[in-house]
């Protein structure tokens, strides 16, 4: 994943300050080259690194805790505050009507991430529409045609019109009573005259509200360059990062946009139209310290879950009536949220106490058990108990596990159903309970 490294780096450092018998001045050393040392590592640029590592010794030394806080809550305090500084300020992209049109390099997930933004607004309550401005790339208007698909809004193009102003502009017209409406650009593998002409262009026919760039995590330090040079051009307003999810180390675009008139203002972390997070430096420098995202976790389970759906199969659970289609619903649920590496990142230290290894063994048995369950019927959902023999054999046949594996999640399924039985008679444990259900926060 982007800024492994430095999540690593600054988790260890982190677990160094709560584990220390004491804080002094050697400590606060170590600490700051350890930190260092992972943000080179990251892609973050050197001389931002040495400032900031210099200025977390100095405040670390100089700097007494406030009443009520130990040194070690107090140094783990300045590595936040210094972090934040360095990625800037969060930007909100207000939920009003409005004109985006989005611009970027070819091969950024620029439309990709049209798409992600267009669900965003829609999710939101704001009827939303594109328009495909990008007439050079083969297919590009497919590829648009599909994320609006998955994003549930309508799409304006023409695949035999050259002139893309001429699109915009019919495109415009098209959907001048919805409220936001997102303009698809071409790209180049550099920004060349021809692209900005175009860009201008389209930009003096859409007059947009704002001017979008997306960037790709990998490309590192040469983000700052890269957005001060669309700025020049067509005054870019904000950023998106994108492919957070991948192996790019991250932190050198996010450090060098951070930088530039253009904040970042989202950041792309997956392939699902959903995968899309407003980028808060607060809350993402908490997740890469371990310190964890409680709100934003919250945030996401807020959007991924059916609170009818889960209130419904809380009562039934509580009341006993469990079988292996509640646990499916609360699987999906929880998959909805997201991958668990991604919701044990948002637990306030979390990753300490739960290994990588951990997590993929979790999200694997997560993963084979739905297999199996889409593998039966009707009735056997319904009726766990009754899934022997010749069941066990057709359903290991149908989802391509072997008879041990579905007896493994029926002992699962009758565990499960057995602690919910004897929290049930504790009224205590019957409300925490039903908090977890009512949050798809149910462990497996």
């Amino acid at each position: 994943m982007a800024l492994e490294s430095l999540k690593d780096g600054l988790r260890n450092a982190v677990e160094k300050v709560t584990k220390a018998s004491h804080v002094d001045k050697e400590l606060i050393k170590d600490i700051s080259k350890d930190i260092q040392r992972a943000m080179i590592e990251a892609d973050i640029e050197v001389q931002l690194a040495l400032e900031l590592t210099e200025k977390i010794k100095e405040r670390g030394i100089e700097e007494k805790p406030p009443s009520g806080m130990s040194a070690r809550e107090h140094l783990i305090r300045i590595i936040h505050e210094e972090f934040v500084k360095i990625l800037g300020d969060g930007v909100e992209l207000e939920l009003k009507p409005q004109t985006i049109m989005m611009v970027g390099l070819y091969g950024q997930g620029k439309t990709t991430t049209c798409g992600k933004l267009a669900a965003y607004f829609q999710k939101r309550g704001l009827n939303t529409a594109l328009i495909a401005g990008d007439t050079h790339r083969p297919a590009a208007y497919d590829q648009l045609s599909q994320v609006a698909e998955d994003a549930g809004v309508p799409v304006y193009g023409d695949p035999d019109e050259e002139k893309a102003p001429r699109i915009v502009r019919e495109g415009m017209e098209k959907f001048e009573d919805y409220d936001v409406v997102i303009i698809d650009t071409a790209g180049r593998h550099s920004l060349e005259e021809e692209l900005i002409r175009e860009i201008q262009l389209i930009k003096n026919v859409a007059d947009p509200d704002e001017v979008i760039l997306t960037v790709d995590a990998s490309i590192g330090q040469q983000a700052g360059p890269q957005a001060k040079a669309f700025h020049d051009a067509v005054n870019v307003t904000k950023t998106i990062i994108t492919k957070m999810d991948g192996s790019a180390k991250g932190g050198g675009a996010l450090s060098a946009v951070a930088e530039t008139d253009a904040p970042v203002a989202f950041i792309g972390n997956g392939e699902r139209i959903r995968d899309l997070e407003e980028f808060d430096p607060k809350g993402f420098t908490s997740r890469l310290l371990g310190m964890g995202d409680i709100e934003k976790l919250l945030e996401k389970a807020e959007e991924a879950i059916d609170e009818d759906k889960a209130e419904e199969t809380a009562k039934k659970m509580l009341a006993g009536d469990f079988d292996l289609k509640d646990m499916y619903e609360q699987m999906e649920m929880l998959t909805g949220v997201g991958p668990l590496q991604k919701i044990v990142d948002m637990l306030p230290m979390g990753p300490s106490s739960i290994s990588e290894e951990e997590i993929m063994n979790t999200q694997e048995k997560l993963d084979e058990f739905r297999i199996i369950m889409d593998s039966m019927t009707e009735y056997e959902m319904e009726n766990p108990n009754k899934i022997k023999g010749d069941r066990i054999k057709r359903i290991a046949m149908g989802s391509g596990r072997r008879p041990k594996d579905i007896r493994k999640l029926i002992s699962h399924y009758k565990k499960t159903k057995k602690a919910i039985q004897g929290f049930s008679g504790n009224r205590k444990m019957r409300k925490q309970l039903k908090k977890q259900l009512e949050s798809g926060n149910l462990n497996f």
